[in-house]
C-alpha cells in the first residue's frame, strides 16, 4: 500500500537537499499565518453554460461554495479545497521537510531530481522553485494512481515570492504507466490586502471522449 509512512531510517538526509528544497519552500507564496479566509461571487462557465453564487473559502476542509448544479458545486468545491491546500500556511517541517531528502543532478532541463523518501514522490527544482512533482498514490478501495505536475510560468508576488499561473497535470497507472487523462491549468490571482487570491481559473481536460474546458472568475473578494 503506497500512502504516506515516515521516512525509512535507512535512508541517510542529504543536508543539501534539505537546503535547497528549503529555499524552494520557503519562496512560495502562501498564505500568511494569520489568513482568516476570503468571500467572493463565483461564476463557472463548463464549455459555455454558466453558472454562478457566493463561496466562502477558510481552509481547505472549510469550503462553501452555493451553485444550483450539484455536480458544478461539488466539482468547484473541490477545486477551491485544492487551491487552499496548495495555499495554506504551513512550515516546511510540517510538510515535505519531515522526510528523509536526497537529490540528483541528472542534466534535466526541469532541473535537480530531489527525492523525498518515504512519501513515494520526487520532486525538480530549478532555481528555487518546484518545477515538476511526481507522486504515486494508493487509498484503501481505489486503484493506485500516480501523476506528474510540469509547471510551465509562475509569476512573482509583492512580497517576493513565487507563484505559479500554468501548470499542466498527467494522470497515470503506476502498474502500466498508461496515460488517463490530462489536466491543463491556467490561473490569474487578485491582491486583496496582504493576500493573492484566485481570479480566475481555466481547466481544460478529457472527459468522456472529448477535451472539455472549464473555468472560474471570481469577483468582488472580501477578507474574512
Amino acid at each position: 500500500m503506497m500512502e504516506h509512512t515516515p521516512a525509512s531510517s535507512t535512508v541517510t538526509d542529504d543536508p543539501q537537499a534539505r537546503d535547497l528544497l528549503r529555499r524552494a519552500f520557503e519562496r512560495t507564496a502562501r498564505w500568511q499565518k494569520d489568513f482568516k479566509g476570503f468571500t467572493a461571487d463565483l461564476t463557472v462557465n463548463v464549455s459555455g453554460k454558466e453558472t454562478s453564487g457566493p463561496v466562502i473559502v477558510k481552509g481547505p476542509r472549510e469550503v462553501s461554495v452555493q451553485l444550483d448544479d450539484d455536480e458544478i458545486r461539488k466539482w468547484a468545491q473541490e477545486q477551491l479545497g485544492m487551491i487552499a491546500v496548495h495555499r495554506g500556511p504551513r512550515s516546511f517541517e510540517e510538510s515535505d521537510g519531515k522526510y528523509s531528502l536526497t537529490m540528483e543532478e541528472d542534466g534535466h532541463p526541469f532541473g535537480t531530481k530531489l527525492t523525498i523518501h518515504g512519501s513515494h514522490s520526487y520532486y525538480r527544482i530549478k532555481d528555487n522553485r518546484i518545477t515538476q512533482i511526481n507522486r504515486k498514490m494508493a487509498h484503501p478501495g481505489m486503484n493506485p494512481f500516480a501523476f506528474t505536475i510540469n509547471v510551465e510560468e509562475s509569476g512573482v508576488t509583492q512580497d517576493q515570492k513565487n507563484l505559479t499561473t500554468k501548470y499542466t497535470v498527467y494522470y497515470y497507472s503506476p502498474t502500466d504507466g498508461k496515460l488517463t487523462n490530462v489536466e491543463s491549468f491556467t490561473d490569474t490571482h487578485i491582491r486583496v490586502g496582504s493576500s493573492d487570491l484566485p481570479a480566475t481559473r481555466r481547466i481544460i481536460a478529457y472527459e468522456n471522449g472529448q477535451v472539455v474546458v472549464k473555468g472560474m472568475t471570481f469577483k468582488n473578494h472580501k477578507l474574512l
